[in-house]
Order: structure tokens, then C-alpha cells, then sequence
């Protein structure tokens, strides 16, 4: 299948923007070759579209030889988004911790879980990490890059989302409970407000599809003018969903996912990936 670009110049309130289509590669079957760029070793279609880490998973590992990368936490502490603003209190007793991501917040240095009680990701406590010493010496740290990149549209985190995006899958063939569209669109969490991830790279490359912050409703994302390789500012991928056996194999669809960052209430700058069907077009980006 070969991918056409069609750029188109839309002007909204006042403000021109730039809504690039691009029809997606079957990437279940038309992968290609990972390449080394800017955000990694590891990278599919763009430089800034990379593993957190050229070998092993995308987890901060544990010492559990049975591939169980779990850390046992203690409950009753903060869970934080990306500005630091408190989503809930946590509850469970064990996490996911992606790999590189470290942050502080109120003073203390705090670790980013792949899910919380929150029902979203979020960032918590180290000191609530049990075997924190053995974690902080495996949990390196990665930052993905924006120097040099032109700015284009400004956008912000809708206060809702599509359902029927919800369901699909980003992976081809996907036996897994998530590795759905909703995972990148800002949803109702347990607190009572939406809220989205923003990515270190695009799902459905076999890349990890990881998380590295988390960002309530009507937060700035200030999109960048990425290199790819179909050479459009963007990525889209083919959504999928049960064909007549129930595999997620029938293609529906696209999601087109966009590069930029943002400047969190703490001052932190914070690139990656966002859905474009989680944003909407806005103004005053930092």
C-alpha cells in the first residue's frame, strides 16, 4: 500500500492551522528496518519515534526471574500528574515503572507507574517503592528531544473524547486487555476527570507504546514540525477491529498521533507523541 500525503492549510477562530492526512501503512505488514535517531537506538519511521532503551523491555526491571516487573509499593500515597497536582491517593500494592522516567515533586523524587488506583498513569513517591534502593540503580533516565524542531499549531487536551475511537486496537492481531486507542485519549479517570498520556513514542511499531507523563484536560501541547519518514509532520496508524472470528484484524479506521510538548506547571518542558484526536485547536501555548 503506498502512502500518499495531502497537506491543507485550515483556518480556525482566526488562527491558521496545519491538518496534515496521511493514509497509513498496513503496519502489520509493511514494517520497516529500526534505525537509530535522535530519541534512541531503536526508531520506526522517525527519528523521534523510539524505544526508551535499545535492549530489553521498556520496564524498570526487578530481579523476578519469572519476567514479572512489578514493584511492590506501599499504600497511601499521592498520586501525581505532570504538573504535580494530586489525582488521588493510591491503593494498590503493586506497579509498573516505565523505564528513565523520573520527576520531582513537592521536594521529593518520584517514579512514573504504567497505572495507578487513579485508573490512568501517574507519578509517584520513590520513598513508597519497596526495594528503592535496587530501584533507583535501575531506573536510569530518558528524555525525549525537541532542539531544532520549528513550532507549528498550538492545541490543548479536549475535555472529552470519541467512544467509538475507545475500543479499537493500535496492535494488529492484539490479544492484550489494553493496547487500545483509548489509551491515548483523554478519559473520565476514578477522580472524575479526564486526562491523557503523552507518549515517548507512537503504538503499534512494536515499540512499547510507553507513557512517560500524564496531563489533566486543557493542557497546552505545543506541536512540532517532526521529520518522518512518509515526510509528513505526523504518524497514522491503522486502527483495528474483530473481524468475523473476533481477532482484531479488520483495519477501521486511522489515528494520527503528533509531536510537541508540554510546559508543565512546574516549569518542566516535556516532549513526546500525542494523539491528535485527544486535542483540539487552541492558542497562548507557552
Amino acid at each position: 500500500m503506498s502512502c500518499t500525503v495531502v497537506l491543507a492549510s485550515v483556518a480556525c477562530g482566526g488562527q491558521a492551522f496545519e491538518e496534515d492526512t496521511v493514509a497509513a501503512e498496513d503496519l502489520a505488514t509493511t514494517r520497516q528496518a529500526a534505525f537509530s535517531g535522535v530519541n534512541g537506538t531503536v526508531c520506526e519511521e522517525s527519528p523521534y519515534n523510539c524505544k526508551l532503551r535499545p535492549s530489553g523491555g521498556n520496564r524498570v526491571q526487578t530481579n523476578d526471574t519469572s519476567d514479572d516487573d512489578s514493584w511492590g509499593i506501599v499504600t497511601g500515597v499521592p498520586i501525581r500528574d505532570g504538573n504535580g497536582t494530586i489525582l488521588g491517593t493510591s491503593t494498590r500494592t503493586r506497579s509498573l515503572f516505565n523505564y528513565g522516567q523520573t520527576r520531582t515533586f513537592a521536594g521529593e523524587l518520584h517514579a512514573f507507574a504504567t497505572s495507578t488506583s487513579n485508573g490512568s498513569a501517574g507519578w509517584l513517591p520513590m520513598s513508597a517503592i519497596l526495594g528503592r534502593t535496587s530501584f533507583e540503580e535501575k531506573v536510569g533516565h530518558v528524555s525525549a528531544l525537541s532542539s531544532g524542531l520549528s513550532t507549528m499549531a498550538c492545541y490543548a487536551v479536549r475535555n472529552s473524547h470519541d467512544t467509538t475511537l475507545e475500543l479499537k486496537k493500535v496492535v494488529y492481531d492484539s490479544t492484550a486487555e489494553h493496547e487500545r486507542a483509548g489509551d491515548y485519549l483523554p478519559l473520565v479517570r476514578a477522580n472524575g476527570l479526564r486526562s491523557v498520556n503523552l507518549t515517548f513514542n507512537v503504538p503499534g511499531f512494536g515499540l512499547g507504546g510507553v507513557a512517560v507523563d500524564h496531563f489533566p484536560a486543557g493542557t497546552k501541547f505545543q506541536r512540532l514540525d517532526v521529520p518522518t519518514n512518509s515526510g509528513a509532520p505526523s504518524i497514522d496508524i491503522p486502527l483495528w477491529v474483530q473481524d468475523s472470528v473476533g481477532r482484531y484484524r479488520q483495519q477501521s479506521g486511522t489515528m494520527k498521533f503528533i509531536y510537541g510538548y508540554v510546559i508543565a506547571a512546574t516549569g518542566t518542558r516535556r516532549n513526546g507523541w500525542m494523539a491528535y484526536d485527544a486535542l483540539e485547536v487552541s492558542s497562548g501555548c507557552p
